[in-house]
């Protein structure tokens, strides 16, 4: 299955404007220069953001800081209030929007209410969810709410698999809910959202890729990804999910174990173009720092103009131009070890 599908494009470039695409261009020029001169250059404002609905969740998957309840930070839910100021601020120059960072965005029950009022900004919206919350009422509001994407973590096919990293999950529900949001789609006879079954594959999992993507074609979903998993201990592995087949592991087996197979490259394009806020409104370099350790600014203190180009920002994205190795949440960074899609 392709990761390029055609209606999906061609609704991500409706909501492009002559300001956005001006944005983009300045943020990608000063990425480049700060790349050629070593200095952190800021040209612009977010071309796409991930946005925090809440750090709650129901499953308890192995790798995941929401799965092992193993945050420093606290627990809580997005405010649709606060929500909206922050988009509100950003909205004329914001192309895309990721409702995810960690937990299960269903459960915030504002949720879809935010994602309609980012919607009516002419932003594209997608979500990451494991659909255990997809009921009938909740897969209608999803359609109406115009979210555009809507990534549904499926891994495995059979309940006895899937629960081995799911855990807690039920892969009935899963697919309930898959077939909820088709249902409401056809319905309303609408485009979006684009939906996509990803599956995350590990070893006990990895014996299945062929079976998932006849699950989805059953179904009728838009497209199978499959992703590498972030392993925390990757040199000991001690969950056992690292999948012995190479084109679906960030690592590769030596004499001495694992080790992780990327380039850690002294730039990072999310640096400049793809914060994350979390749900009490703290800004984060990248999705890979899952407990907001380099916070780079609180947005309950400060506009987000300030901290995206003053102080703690300006420092990070110096220390990525000096030496990636050194910074703690890029040594298990998938850039360059991802598999989208199996085509």
């Amino acid at each position: 299955m392709s990761r390029f599908n055609r209606n999906d494009t061609i609704n991500l470039l409706s909501k492009l404007t002559l300001r956005k695409a001006w944005n983009g261009a300045k943020v990608l020029g000063s990425y480049y220069a700060s790349r050629i001169t070593k200095k952190p250059l800021q040209w612009g404002f977010p071309i796409s953001i991930s946005f925090e609905p809440t750090t709650s969740c129901n499953l308890r998957c192995p790798e995941c800081p929401s799965g092992l309840r193993s945050f420093t930070r606290p627990t809580g839910m997005l405010k649709k209030d606060f929500f909206r100021e922050t988009i509100d601020q950003l909205s004329k120059d914001l192309f895309y929007l990721v409702f995810y960072f960690q937990g299960e965005p269903y459960l915030n029950p504002d949720f879809l209410d935010m994602v309609k009022y980012a919607s009516s900004k002419k932003i594209y919206t997608a979500t990451s969810t494991n659909a255990h919350y997809l009921s009938d009422a909740n897969a209608k509001r999803t359609i109406e709410s115009g979210l555009d994407r809507l990534i549904i973590s499926i891994d495995g096919t059979t309940q006895e698999i899937y629960k081995q990293y799911r855990v807690g999950g039920n892969l009935d529900k899963v697919i309930e809910g898959a077939k909820n949001i088709m249902k409401w789609k056809r319905e309303l006879k609408s485009r979006t959202p684009f939906i996509v079954f990803q599956f995350l594959v590990v070893k006990p999992n990895e014996h299945q890729i062929e079976e998932v993507k006849n699950i989805a074609k059953e179904i009728g979903v838009d497209d199978v990804w499959f992703k590498t998993a972030q392993i925390y201990d990757f040199e000991n592995d001690p969950n056992n999910l690292i999948p012995q087949n190479d084109k679906y592991s960030r690592y590769r087996k030596t004499a001495k174990g694992y080790e992780f197979k990327g380039k850690l490259t002294n730039h990072c394009w999310r640096l400049w173009h793809d914060p994350v806020i979390t749900w009490d409104g703290l800004v984060a370099p990248c999705c890979f720092d899952k407990d907001a350790q380099h916070k780079l600014g609180d947005l309950k203190q400060k506009s987000f103009k300030e901290i995206w180009e003053n102080g703690e920002y300006k420092k990070f994205r110096t220390r990525i131009l000096q030496g990636r190795k050194n910074i703690d949440i890029c040594s298990n960074c998938s850039e360059g070890t991802k598999v989208w899609s199996d085509s």
